[in-house]
């Protein structure tokens, strides 16, 4: 392997290279050409536009209709003047993914997301997290399928003393040629080398798969140290597809969000960003001069196949034969009213049937309507029955052991809470027949169960993280957000068997990445186990799932030192048997939390319209309708000490920022 080169030097080495060219360059002697680069991130197994989970046909999303706005950016450029990439999470997040490929002999072909990417012709793609979520053994049995090169420059089976001594999970990088008319009608061969780069968190969420296994660096070391390796082989340009979003604060190490400090990596000439789910650049935000990477040409394509992204470079041939980024724009391109590619519809539809065919298997019977508009404010019967499976499954399997015995707790959190999903991304399950896409929909991810010893202390800890999904509430001020925007709801967990209030006139105690912000702050009260106080050195057993386990989110750690149990079966798996076994459910939600009593304390929440249809529990909670955002939500007001009679304000704009 080539020696790695200091970035101080590769830096010292690009200005003087820049100067120079600045020196001898004539404007009229150099050549112009043209790239296109299309791309799309975390698609996340939405390959088809149909929902799954609810059996919905023609959805505003998904590779069969970014198909169709692949096909007309490419036709906008001269052949050959596009590239085609993915960013990574393209393997999990559907049934169609996640059920079907793992069928056994039900299921004969090939990957149906990879047999929809073979069919577009991707260029090559990255990997994402939730690559990993299946285990390394799949993954490295299921990506030779992809008829494209997948790069990972970060990710090692084994390491070495330096990044490029590294023994990589996938190829660091991969170099595409293109031959491309310049300016003066002369054809031209350009070089792009193409760098892979994935978070290091994915050592934290796939622990229980990757531990002695895997070894994760820095994205941006990663970076520093395979440029100027790329650009030796001959590179006229390089770019990151880095599985990563735009993340706030100074740079440090083994950062998840580095998109800003990797667009400061010299020789890095254009970056496709992901795994946050939004959109660069959004038309009301990022445009100039609101560009947040300074001048990098960056993209960043939604999720679930909403948006297309394309980059448009301008290169230009220096006096020393070298191509430079003059010119660029950047542009995403709405899946939305776009009509499915025919042709990639019926490529897909013996995957689609299997599927269909898989989801529709009934497992039980619900009596209630089981669903997640309201989870994120009283006890939700949904969440409550994931945790009641979980405890069941590992009661179970601590029978015999010294463990027995003591009081096994569950945690688990609502997974589809609107946030970036938008209005329709709940969870609805109506009453009648529990199919196994309805089991899919209340746990869409495959992770297993895990078991842990902890003490009062650290159930505090892990519920004070929990709660920074709520914003801080002044007592008497009226009609303030409850909820805090940035923090998704998958990070409210919920723990059954205890009782507690959360206290909303605390601040936050942590951030979003699970930093002490405010160490005087306690947002939990009357932590009850049984009716009785919760003492700090108390011990219990806590069902979770691997991705909370080992620290998931804002969360710590705790399989380091508490790990009692690990099964390799999926909590969904846990979820169908608990189901099936009692044939009929009857969810009804016990108390577990509440918010601590505010008089004259209004607080103002967005969920679907689809709400309305469960005038029950609305008024259960005496919840008053506000009126609906510019983004499709339904707002309430509730108060936090309910009386029989409140005013009802029905001023409160619903063009306020949410």
């Amino acid at each position: 392997m080539r020696a790695h080169t200091s970035t101080k030097g590769i830096e010292q080495l690009t200005q003087t290279t820049s100067d120079k060219v600045r020196q001898q360059a004539r404007p009229d002697d150099r050549s112009k050409v043209a790239l296109r680069i299309l791309a799309t991130t975390d698609v996340h197994g939405h390959i088809l536009p149909f929902d799954y989970f609810t059996n919905t046909p023609d959805r505003p999303y998904g590779l069969a209709r970014l198909a169709t706005l692949i096909a007309r950016a490419r036709a906008e450029v001269e052949d050959g003047a596009s590239v085609l990439f993915d960013n990574g999470d393209f393997l999990q997040g559907t049934p169609i993914s996640d059920l079907t490929p793992h069928a056994g002999q039900a299921w004969q072909g090939a990957h149906p997301v990879l047999l929809a990417m073979n069919g577009l012709g991707y260029d090559a793609a990255s990997l994402g997290n939730h690559e990993f979520n299946f285990g390394l053994d799949w993954l490295q049995k299921t990506l030779p399928e992809a008829g494209f090169p997948i790069v990972c420059a970060n990710a090692a089976l084994r390491s070495g003393p330096t990044p490029e001594d590294d023994e990589t999970l996938c190829p660091p990088w991969h170099m595409l040629t293109r031959k491309l008319r310049d300016d003066s009608g002369n054809i031209t061969t350009l070089r792009i080398g193409v760098l892979g780069l994935v978070p290091p968190q994915i050592m934290t969420w796939d622990h229980a798969h990757l531990t002695g296994r895997l070894t994760c660096r820095d994205m941006v070391e990663a970076a520093r140290a395979w440029v100027p390796v790329i650009r030796a082989a001959g590179a006229d340009l390089v770019i990151a597809l880095a599985h990563t979003g735009i993340g706030e604060g100074p740079d440090r190490p083994m950062m998840e969000n580095a998109a800003q400090a990797l667009a400061r990596v010299p020789g890095v000439d254009a970056l496709v960003g992901g795994h946050s789910h939004r959109i660069y650049p959004d038309p009301d935000k990022d445009r100039p001069p609101h560009d947040r990477l300074n001048g990098m040409p960056f993209v960043k394509p939604g999720f679930r196949g909403s948006h297309l992204g394309v980059l448009d470079l301008t290169l230009t041939q220096e006096g020393d034969g070298n191509w430079k980024v003059t010119g660029h724009t950047s542009d995403v391109r709405a899946a939305a009213d776009i009509p499915p590619d025919p042709d990639f519809c019926r490529a897909l539809a013996p995957a689609h049937a299997q599927t269909l065919t898989l989801t529709e298997r009934e497992i039980g019977r619900t009596s209630t309507p089981l669903h997640s508009y309201l989870a994120l404010v009283r006890n939700d019967p949904a969440t409550q029955l994931v945790n009641a499976a979980q405890r069941m499954g590992l009661t179970k399997a601590l029978r015999g052991t010294e463990h027995e015995g003591l009081p096994v707790l569950s945690a688990s959190a609502p997974f589809k809470t609107g946030g970036r999903g938008g209005p329709g991304y709940y969870t609805d399950v109506s009453a009648g027949p529990l199919r196994l896409r309805n089991i899919t929909d209340l746990y869409p991810f495959p992770n297993t169960l895990c078991g842990l010893l902890v003490t009062g202390a650290d159930l505090r800890d892990w519920l004070e993280r929990a709660a920074i999904c709520f914003r801080q509430i002044t007592p008497g001020t009226p009609d303030q957000m409850l909820l805090d925007k940035t923090v998704p709801g998958h990070d409210f967990d919920v723990i059954d068997g205890l009782s507690y209030a959360i206290d909303l006139s605390q601040p936050a105690r942590y951030d979003l990445a699970g930093t002490l912000v405010a160490p005087k702050a306690r947002r939990i009260r009357d932590l009850c186990h049984d009716g009785a106080p919760v003492s700090d050195s108390a011990r219990f057993i806590v069902a979770t799932n691997s991705y909370r386990a080992y620290g998931g989110g804002p969360f710590r750690n705790l399989a380091a030192t508490g790990l009692i149990h690990t099964s390799p079966r999926p909590v969904r798996d846990i979820l169908s048997d608990y189901i099936a076994a009692q044939n009929q459910i009857m969810p009804q939600a016990h108390p577990v939390w509440r918010f601590a009593a505010m008089p004259d304390t209004r607080v103002v929440f967005d969920t679907s319209p689809t709400v309305r249809e469960h005038p029950d529990d609305l008024a259960a909670l005496q919840a008053e309708y506000l009126g609906t955002t510019p983004q499709g939500f339904a707002r309430f007001g509730f108060w936090l000490c309910p009386k029989q009679s409140q005013p009802v304000d029905n001023s409160l704009s619903c063009e306020s920022p949410i």
